[in-house]
């Protein structure tokens, strides 16, 4: 081996070393949804623009997702670079400083051009401290086929009234078609998120101003009664282990003529690939009972950077690529406008292009509807829509949703379920100090 190869093949190998040596390997944590699952089949485009960094994932069932995320990010166990986070979690975790602050985002990424109602619920004292990667409130989705079927026509803002009569209309059960599909599986992400919302609409609160939970309340009994009576009457079999994939399926396969659940459905129900009704589907608000709050929620999926990772210049390249509007310019040239991330950027919802998607209206004024500081009729302490933004509520909201649900499927009595509730979170409350 002459000289000058000799020379050049070590050159090669120390410069195949200090690559190795300076790419680095984060892991992201995240839920499995559909948009997700579509940004994992993008990643060629962060790797030509990042090639020192590689991507793992770890994708999980949402109620999965919480419990493990919550235990790594509270003792910070770096087990995790990124991770997939709610609304809920993004002010608690950034007040506690188990979050990385996101102000230092470069000016290119347009913080401004956020929208306001998601920007307000990432934010603590000034600081930003998740990117969503999309928003989202809840509204009605319907078989426009079925609704003209049964001579009805849907409102833009229906009550739950007229709910309860078009599910009626809707259902054929020889066919196998449900007149409503609503969540069931017990969860404070899942059937809770949606009764909260609901309750809300009835006039119902978790908790008055002294923190007393409101589960004896004529409100909530009638909230249980006629979400019971509903899924009863015109819902699936088994609904009682139905949370948002297992209902998105059955509206896919047309199975349901209604599902009232989140706006970022709506992209995958109107998807000629996936939905079998993509072309007879019709949107409007969530109901309400003409008491002002309408039963919508507002959320967001937003990518958080926990403190206990020691790759936070990655992490950010990361965050900055999934949520910028450059992202959003990749999905919509690779699956068209319908299926970018939605509800989260100002610009999005002024785009001629977007605006002629036929759910995208819609969206945005389900969004703007919700108002997680005064969210039901009566006064209370505290900020949520679907949830109450307490440390407490995790656990809480789930062992509410475990009682309705087990109300759902038959086990109990909705008064039972309802006394349950209370027992339950009163003493929650009391051990927490809240309530003596």
């Amino acid at each position: 081996m002459n000289t000058t190869f000799r020379a050049l093949m070590g050159a090669c190998a120390l410069g195949a070393l200090a690559t190795g040596a300076t790419s680095e390997t984060i892991t992201v944590a995240t839920v499995n949804n559909g948009d997700m699952i579509r940004m994992q089949g993008l990643m060629d485009d962060f790797y030509a623009k990042h090639p020192d960094i590689e991507v793992e994932w770890v994708t999980l069932e949402e109620n999965v997702l919480r419990q493990r995320v919550t235990q790594d990010v509270a003792t910070k166990g770096g087990q995790f670079d990124v991770m997939t986070i709610g609304t809920y979690e993004v002010p608690i975790w950034g007040e506690r400083g188990w979050l990385m602050s996101l102000n230092d985002m470069p000016e290119s990424y347009d913080v401004d051009d956020l929208l306001p109602a998601i920007r307000d619920g990432l934010t603590v004292e000034g600081e930003l401290y998740a990117a969503p990667f999309y928003g989202e409130s809840s509204m009605v989705m319907y078989r426009t086929d079925l609704m003209e079927a049964a001579g009805l026509e849907m409102p833009d803002a229906p009550t739950w009234s007229f709910i309860k009569e078009a599910a009626a209309a809707m259902t054929d059960e020889e066919n196998e078609i449900y007149g409503i599909c609503l969540r069931g599986k017990a969860g404070w992400g899942e059937n809770m998120a949606f009764l909260t919302a609901m309750s809300n609409s009835y006039g119902a609160r978790w908790f008055d101003m002294d923190w007393k939970p409101q589960f004896d309340s004529e409100a909530w009994a009638n909230t249980l009664n006629d979400y019971l009576e509903l899924m009863n009457s015109y819902g699936p079999p088994g609904a009682s282990g139905n949370g948002f994939n297992e209902n998105l399926a059955l509206f896919q396969t047309g199975k349901c003529g209604m599902w009232i659940d989140a706006t970022v459905a709506a992209s995958f129900v109107t998807n000629p690939k996936d939905s079998s009704v993509a072309d007879k589907v019709g949107f409007a608000l969530a109901p309400d009972n003409g008491l002002g709050p309408r039963g919508n929620w507002l959320w967001a999926w937003n990518l958080g950077i926990p403190a206990g990772t020691k790759k936070v210049d990655a992490a950010k390249a990361f965050v900055e690529w999934a949520t910028s509007k450059e992202y959003t310019a990749l999905v919509a040239g690779k699956e068209g406008w319908a299926n970018v991330p939605p509800g989260t950027r100002k610009s999005l919802y002024e785009n001629p292009e977007y605006q002629d998607v036929p759910f995208a209206k819609m969206t945005l004024e389900s969004i703007l509807a919700a108002n997680p500081k005064k969210p039901t009729v009566d006064e209370v302490p505290y900020v949520g829509v679907q949830f109450v933004a307490i440390p407490e509520f995790q656990g809480l909201g789930t062992a509410v949703g475990q009682q309705f649900s087990a109300a759902l499927a038959g086990q109990i009595s909705a008064e039972q379920a309802l006394e349950n509730a209370q027992k339950l979170t009163e003493r929650e409350m009391m051990k927490a100090g809240y309530i003596k």
